[in-house]
């Protein structure tokens, strides 16, 4: 940054959509600076393994593959500053950011913050939190081939969970708080109807159980007749939605209810000329690090051009 710390772009979070973001746009000569927030890489850096990126034949630990992001977006320019933007003002331009009580200025700025997978808040869950505790079937489903697993929840995210791990493992049970599914009609046909599944109505996880292996199954007591049972499992997938990191821009960008940050069809721009955002923090339906990836990609050709349109681009 500049004496005066102003910046073309200002890239806030990394993580694949941050860090693409970062590779184009100082490929471009933007010079970008990544705050990379309090969780560098995103929460793919707690993933143990990733399987399915290209080009990576045998996989690649998430960490690694954050690191390569990160010093592949250094190696062409790109300042990472280890630390979170605390607030925004973008109903100025420049934008302005707060970060470490120092403001920041910014021609153009990509929100790449992603969403954190909802848990349960269980000590024993973080305990085997990827030794066995996932958030993501797409992601780690593969790895459970011939197992038996749970899934956690009751709408359609649980039920496309529930879909994509009955072709994988020998087993899946679903357990739900609640005395009935809250999914749509057609996606609890369509799991339900899968042999391999079996269902736990009225249910609340107590404990996640396990070893230095993993898990090894999870204790549930039925929230009518308080009765307790284990149910076996190797993978125990929560279900039970995304929560946006999005906070900081509330009152400013247009979202939906949850937080999700709402683009332009077709674009990454948002309702702030001259702020984009990518990956999960606006894409609620796919979360995987190569579509983050692609929108950071996006995010950066439309930041660039539209810096060209408004004549800031030198």
């Amino acid at each position: 940054m500049s004496a005066e710390n102003h910046v073309k772009i200002a890239i806030i979070g990394s993580g694949p959509a941050g860090y693409t973001a970062a590779i184009y746009t100082s490929r471009a000569g933007l010079e970008p600076v990544v705050f990379e927030g309090f969780e560098p890489g995103g929460q793919l850096t707690k993933a143990g393994r990733v399987e399915n990126y290209p080009g990576f034949i045998n996989g690649v630990p998430g960490l690694k593959m954050m690191d390569i992001f990160q010093k592949q977006a250094q190696r062409f320019g790109t300042q990472i500053v280890p630390a979170r933007v605390d607030s925004v003002d973008f109903s100025v331009h420049p934008f302005k950011l707060e970060v470490m009580k120092k403001t920041i200025t910014a021609d153009a700025v990509i929100i790449a913050t992603g969403a954190s997978a909802r848990y349960l808040g269980l000590p024993s869950e973080d305990e085997y939190c990827y030794r066995g505790v996932s958030a993501c079937a797409t992601c780690d489903g593969p790895l459970y081939r011939g197992h038996e697993v749970v899934v956690i929840g009751g709408g359609d995210s649980a039920m496309d969970e529930t879909i994509t791990l009955a072709s994988f493992a020998d087993k899946v049970t679903i357990i739900h708080r609640r005395d009935e599914f809250r999914a749509s009609q057609f996606m609890q046909k369509v799991a339900l109807s899968n042999p391999k599944v079996q269902t736990r109505l009225s249910c609340i996880v107590e404990e996640v159980l396990g070893n230095e292996a993993g898990v090894t199954g999870c204790r549930i007591r039925n929230a009518k007749t308080g009765e307790m049972e284990v149910i076996p499992c190797t993978g125990f997938f929560l279900a039970i939605g995304h929560k946006p990191n999005s906070e900081i821009f509330k009152g400013q960008i247009d979202m939906d209810e949850e937080g999700f940050i709402f683009t332009k069809a077709g674009s990454s721009a948002t309702n702030i000329p001259g702020v984009f955002a990518a990956g999960d923090v606006m894409d609620k339906d796919y979360m995987q690090a190569i579509t983050s990836a692609g929108s950071g990609c996006r995010a950066a050709l439309d930041a660039e051009r539209w810096l060209v349109k408004s004549g800031l681009r030198d």
